[in-house]
């Protein structure tokens, strides 16, 4: 399994309350028809804290039916409940997922052993490749490189983290300290061409829902030694990277894949469509971009 370059953090369409199959088939052929070198099913920006434990089962199994071994499926499993996020491990697992992107467990903000206690749980119920989920911002919580060169010591499946502080500094550190073999993926659209010169290995990204192309070809370029081509991409992706957090994500790319024709704009409470100051901003970035 290669888990190398840009992964989508798909967002998930909704129609009439439900799942868009239809839609979501469609998108994630695109995805791959862009050149994208892999796809992550419900994690944040697919509004996996809203899907029901069925339509998180759903939603992954379409999206590695869809594939179809074409490229990995790294699924959202996590959760601050261990025992929930075993289940939904173990349904990742079942449905055929290449690894399972797990979250540091939110609200209860457990010390270093309560980590460590947490992904061997899961571990020992569901053996798979993990990719563990650092974002302070969701979780209230930053979990130093330190601590996950621990976890990554005490649980084999932990092979790699999705680092989602922002911090260039922070990713540069977990390259240090976990060492080659350990896969780093950036959490932050911004920091993707930074991290990649410390060690990274690329990104879990939002702006590839609407740019997997540029995305992908910037780190393929980086990993080629075309640095010019993978700054020039860089820098042409950077208003997009602002516009999807005009607000809270996944609004913003949602609104703009609706935007695209990709899907219909329905979001699940608590999230609501767009300030229309915003929405203009949004358009305005899009037009300029030349993807509407």
């Amino acid at each position: 399994m290669q888990l190398r370059g840009a992964f989508t953090a798909l967002v998930t369409p909704f129609k009439n309350g439900a799942v868009d199959e239809e839609a979501y088939r469609a998108f994630i052929e695109w995805q791959i028809e862009q050149g994208i070198n892999g796809l992550v099913p419900c994690g944040t920006t697919g509004e996996a804290a809203t899907l029901s434990h069925a339509e998180q089962g759903q939603v992954i199994r379409i999206c590695v039916d869809q594939v179809k071994g074409r490229v990995p499926v790294i699924a959202g499993a996590g959760s601050n409940n261990t025992m929930e996020a075993i289940e939904l491990t173990a349904m990742a697992k079942k449905a055929g997922a290449d690894a399972a992107l797990i979250i540091t467990p939110y609200y209860n903000k457990p010390t270093p052993d309560g980590l460590v206690a947490h992904f061997k749980a899961i571990a020992n119920e569901a053996s798979m490749p993990f990719i563990l989920y650092n974002v302070p911002g969701r979780t209230g919580q930053n979990v130093l490189p330190k601590t996950i060169a621990r976890i990554a010591k005490e649980v084999p499946e932990v092979i790699g983290c999705k680092e989602a502080t922002g911090d260039v500094r922070q990713g540069s550190e977990v390259c240090e300290f976990l060492g080659k073999d350990f896969i780093v993926l950036s959490g932050d659209d911004f920091t993707v061409l930074p991290l990649l010169t410390v060690g990274g290995n690329g990104t879990i990204s939002v702006t590839s829902n609407v740019m997997p192309a540029k995305m992908s070809g910037m780190i393929d370029a980086f990993f080629k030694r075309d640095i010019a081509r993978a700054q020039a991409l860089h820098m042409e992706m950077n208003p997009v990277n602002r516009a999807m957090f005009l607000e809270v994500n996944p609004i913003p790319v949602k609104t703009a894949l609706h935007l695209m024709g990709k899907m219909a704009l329905e979001f699940r409470l608590p999230l609501v469509p767009m300030e229309p100051a915003n929405l203009a901003k949004l358009k305005d970035t899009l037009k300029a971009s030349g993807l509407i």
